[in-house]
Order: C-alpha cells, then structure tokens, then sequence
C-alpha cells in the first residue's frame, strides 16, 4: 500500500503551503493545487490498484488529509468533499454493494466529485430535503432546490444531490443522484467572501428542474431517520475525514507553536524555556494526541466494519465536535505562545485561526451532537 509520504511527498507539501496565503488574500480557488493533486494521484486514493488507483484504506486516507491539512486546510477541506463520495464507494463495495463503483472508477480518471448536499434551514439534513425531486419518464429526476457550502464550486465534474419525491403523499422519499457539470439546470452564485477557509470556494449552487438520468439515481431512501447503508456511510466518512482535516490543522498549529517558543524571548531567555509557555505548549500537544488517537480508532473501526449500533452516530458526531474544538483550542494556544506577531493579518497563524473557526459551521452541530448522544444513552426524550 502506498504511504501517504509517498503520495503527499516534502517537496509537494512545501509547493502547497506556499501558495496557501495568496490563495487566502485573493480569495481565489486553490486550482494549481487541484492540479497538482490530480496529477499526484490523490483524487483516487480510495480507487483500488487494479482501476488505476492507491487502493488506500479509510485510516490511511485519514492520515493523508491530516497531512494535506497541516500544509493547505481550506484545500485539504474542499477535497475532502471528493473523498467523501469515494469513501462511501469503498464503504459500500466493502459491503458488497457496488452501486457506486463509477465513482472509483471515474476519480481515478480525474473527475472531480462535490458535495451538493447541505441546505439553508435544513436541520435534517440527510434525513430530509427542501430540494424537491420530481419523477420524469424513464425513471430519471428533476431536482429544484438551494444547496449551500458547495466545495469545490468552479472546477467539479459531478455533484452528489438529493432531493424529496413528494408524488406520493403517504410515503415521500428522499431522492440521491448525480449530476455531471453539463446538466442544465445548475448554476452556481459567486457568493464565497468567508472569514475563513477561502480557497474551498464553497458556493451556493442552485438547482432548477435540473435532470438526473435513472442511471445516475443511485438511492431512494425514507423521510426521517433511519439505519440505510448509504446515508451511514455519508455521514460517516463526512464526519471523520472532516476531523481529520481539522487534526491536520491543530498539529501545524501545534509545530508553529513549538517554533515560536524557540524563537521569542521571555526575560532574557527562549520562551521554550519558560514554564508557562512550557505548560502551554505540553497541554496543547496532550490535547491533539487525544484527538488523534479517536480519529485513528473510529476510522478502523469504520473499515473493519466494528458495529456500535446506537452509538454509531453520537460517536461520529461526538468525534467531529471533539476534534474542532480541540483544533480551535490549539491554534489560541498558538496564538499566545506566538505573541503578538500571530495576530497580524498574513501571518500563518492568524490565518489558521481564522480557517479553525469554521469547523464549528459544518454538520454536526453542537446541539445535534448532544441531542444524538442523549438519545443512545437516556432513549428518546418522550420515553416512547
């Protein structure tokens, strides 16, 4: 198997890093480094060996998006969407579903996969959808509907959308398909000006009568929770790859901490020599090494295939609130071991600050996070 060393070489990390800061300041998309990535054979990580791909494994794809991130996170982010898609591919196939084995299939010929997913007002999420989906002849869909936080907006190929079916009253259905760039119906607004994670160009991506063909409709799945393969997988690999990315984040910051401890000086000697900053910089790194060890841990259990029943779902949540918040803990103990220089704008560390701070905007929210945990620990809370 491929190490991610071999596939996000020293050289290739130092090339991304490098253009992170433009790319933040013009609030451009990160498209040299889309094509480097292609070129690196990093779109069909999870794409097996005999297709053309690295035939990684779901904690081997992990540990590469942590070491994307510590060199380019809103790059590292918007990919992720990518390897969501794929990773459900390999998820599934793992199961012996190969409904989306053209996802593999085609990622290792450099199509780019989005994520066409979230919706403004939608607390559902993928249990339900304000994106209607109506039934043409020959069992296609057209779907009309606002999905917002679109990564990768100016250069993907396909996008992954859903929408409800409402043609019949008693049993609606939540629709998943995708869409190749050339469907007509699909637009795309420049709406992208964030604090944060700017590169990703994530923009709103609307949806009018857009047609999906019955070969590219690849579930149909009930209004309200439930326990289907495909939304799991989703939500699973959406939650974990996503912690990676911030895991990734935090350890840069962590190392931009280190080496401003060498560098300043408190009284006369190397902060890296004063107990404060010390204390500051240890609990830092006892914090991340606890995040890890969680993101390592779901993500073999994932492969493996480890059952947690209930706990599946508050666990993932529960790993993707813990991890961000570690994240942003981190890159404010950064700041404070950097002083004063971090907080100019176009430092490293004040854009890691500013890019930490979006992970608290991405599904699951704090809430959610609680309310599922609850659920698996006290039951429902009207007791039925």
């Amino acid at each position: 198997m491929t190490s991610p060393e071999e596939i996000l070489p020293p050289d290739l990390l130092e090339t991304l890093r490098g253009r992170a800061a433009r790319y933040d300041r013009d609030n451009s998309f990160f498209a040299e480094d889309l094509e480097d990535l292609r070129s690196a054979g990093y779109l069909a990580l999870f794409t097996p060996v005999e297709q053309g791909g690295s035939g990684l494994d779901i904690p081997a794809v992990v540990k590469c998006q942590r070491r994307l991130a510590s060199a380019a996170p809103a790059t590292a982010l918007a990919v992720n969407m990518h390897l969501v898609w794929c990773g459900v591919a390999h998820l599934l196939a793992r199961g012996g579903d190969d409904s989306l084995s053209f996802v593999l299939e085609e990622a290792a010929q450099g199509d780019v996969f989005a994520f066409g997913i979230s919706e403004p007002g939608n607390p559902a999420v993928l249990f339900d959808s304000k994106t209607a989906a109506v039934p043409q002849d020959g069992g296609g869909y057209a779907f009309t509907g606002r999905k917002i936080f679109t990564s990768l907006s100016p250069a993907w190929t396909r996008l992954g959308i859903f929408g409800k079916d409402s043609s019949s009253e008693e049993e609606p259905r939540l629709v998943f398909g995708f869409a190749d760039r050339s469907t007509a119906g699909i637009s795309a607004l420049d709406d992208w000006n964030t604090m944060g994670m700017r590169a990703s160009q994530s923009r709103t991506t609307l949806l009018e009568e857009a047609v999906v063909p019955a070969a590219r409709i690849v579930r149909h799945t009930p209004v309200g929770p439930h326990a289907d393969a495909f939304v799991f997988g989703i939500f699973s690999l959406f939650e974990t790859l996503l912690s990676a990315v911030y895991a990734g984040l935090a350890g840069r910051a962590l190392d931009l901490a280190a080496e401003a401890a060498g560098k300043r000086r408190v009284q006369g000697e190397p902060a890296s020599r004063d107990p404060h900053t010390r204390w500051r910089v240890a609990d830092a790194a006892i914090r991340l090494d606890g995040a890890i060890l969680q993101l390592d841990a779901v993500a073999r259990d994932l492969e493996s295939g480890t059952d947690h029943g209930p706990f599946w779902f508050p666990r993932l949540s529960g790993l993707k609130l813990r991890t961000t918040d570690t994240a942003r803990g981190i890159v404010e103990t950064a700041m404070q071991v950097a002083g004063g220089a971090g907080y100019f704008r176009g430092s490293e560390i004040e854009r890691l600050y500013r890019d930490v701070l979006a992970g608290m905007f991405h599904p699951s929210s704090e809430d959610s996070a609680h309310d599922s945990m609850a659920r698996a620990v006290l039951g429902p809370a009207d007791g039925q």
